[in-house]
Parts: C-alpha cells; sequence; structure tokens
C-alpha cells in the first residue's frame, strides 16, 4: 500500500524506468545495458519504499502519547517553547532517515486549535536549530484528558514538500493520517510537564503503534 502523496511520483518513475529499459536493450555492449537497467529498477524500489504507507491499528487511549513517525528518538529534554504555549514543556523529538515510512500520524486525537506552517531553512534534521529554523509546520491538538500537546513537522536536507491534514476547529482521531514529508525529516512533539515518557534516547519506534508516553 502506497502513500497518496507518492502517487503522481511512483506514475512519473515507472514511466522513466520503462523507457530506459527499453532504451538500454538496444545497447549492443551487454554490460553497460544491464547496468543502467539494474540502476533503474532500484532507483524505482526506492521510490516504492519510500511512498509506502503500511496499515497500523492505534489502540485508542487518551491517557497515552502514540509514536507519530516511524524513527530514532533523538531529543528527550525540557524545553521552553516559544510559538504557541510560551512556557516549558518536555520536547522529544524523533528523526526518519530516507528509508524509514514517512507518514505522520496524529499522537493523540481532539480538537486542532492551532495549525500553521513556517516558511525556512533545510538544515539537517538532527541539527539543534532545525526546529526553530527549518521549514516545518506546528500543530497543537487539544484533548479533554491529556491536554494540549503540540507537534511539529520539520523538513531535513533533503526534504522539499511538507504535507500537513490538519486544520484549526477539525476532530481528529488518534493514529489518523496527519501528513507526509518527503524525504528525510523529523518530529518534534512538546508534552505538559507531568508527562510520563516511555522511551529512551536512540530507540527506534513505530508510529501509530508504540507508546512513547502517558499521563
Amino acid at each position: 500500500m502506497f502513500h497518496k502523496e507518492g502517487f503522481k511520483i511512483i506514475v512519473v518513475a515507472f514511466i522513466i524506468v520503462a523507457a530506459v529499459v527499453l532504451t538500454a536493450d538496444q545497447i549492443d555492449t551487454a554490460w553497460i545495458k544491464y547496468l543502467l537497467q539494474g540502476i533503474a529498477v532500484v532507483i524505482l524500489v526506492l521510490i516504492l519504499q519510500f511512498f509506502r504507507n503500511p496499515k497500523r491499528t492505534t489502540l485508542l487511549n487518551d491517557t497515552q502519547i502514540i509514536a507519530p513517525v516511524d524513527g530514532k528518538v533523538v531529543v528527550i529534554e525540557e524545553v521552553f517553547e516559544k510559538e504557541y504555549f510560551k512556557d516549558k514543556r518536555l520536547q522529544i523529538s524523533i528523526f526518519m532517515s530516507p528509508i524509514n515510512v514517512h507518514v505522520t500520524r496524529y499522537a493523540i486525537g481532539g480538537l486542532i486549535k492551532y495549525s500553521k506552517y513556517h516558511p525556512g531553512k533545510f538544515l539537517v534534521a538532527w541539527h539543534p536549530k532545525s526546529s526553530e529554523e527549518n521549514e516545518r509546520t506546528s500543530v497543537v491538538v487539544d484533548n479533554p484528558t491529556y491536554g494540549m500537546v503540540l507537534y511539529r513537522q520539520v523538513a531535513g536536507a533533503m526534504a522539499k514538500r511538507i504535507v500537513n491534514y490538519a486544520e484549526e476547529g477539525m476532530q481528529v482521531i488518534q493514529g489518523e493520517d496527519a501528513g507526509f514529508i518527503k524525504f528525510g525529516s523529523r518530529v518534534d512533539l512538546y508534552l505538559p510537564l507531568d508527562t510520563n515518557i516511555n522511551v529512551k534516547l536512540n530507540q527506534t519506534v513505530k508510529g501509530g503503534v508504540d507508546i512513547i508516553a502517558t499521563k
């Protein structure tokens, strides 16, 4: 199953690869022909795996924060959140490499109170300043049990487009598709200070499934 954000790219990739394979088939030198065809097929496979959208079953629970994306936990710290809360929050950041599933899912269900896109730079996603200087979207979900949670999609050095489906006033369900980031990136979560963290630095998590915090 592939994400809808990749449909056009996948179709174009199939056409280009088919053209390369057919054109290369006319080359008399066998190793050059097979090399070109092999490279084309490998590129197609990489594109297909990047846009994969595996079905995940989320056990809904308003006292739990689930991982919004697949990837590695790279930040767990208390920070001052400047954009919306303007107070201290617990930040958990998950870095996605190009081989990770890049679907963003809602970490908690509730009412969208805030959704804003910020143009910016394309620093490497693990850079400390990427959360404030890179292209990004910030979304606040208000859950009556857990409270308000902000998540931020952050573009990386390779990411050139962030897709965000959250709109203010929407009622969203935990684990549902919230967007997509194309090529290498990260997602930051800003949680209440009384949150219990269930993950450790460098731990690999699965979006829509793994519980990363409870209250």
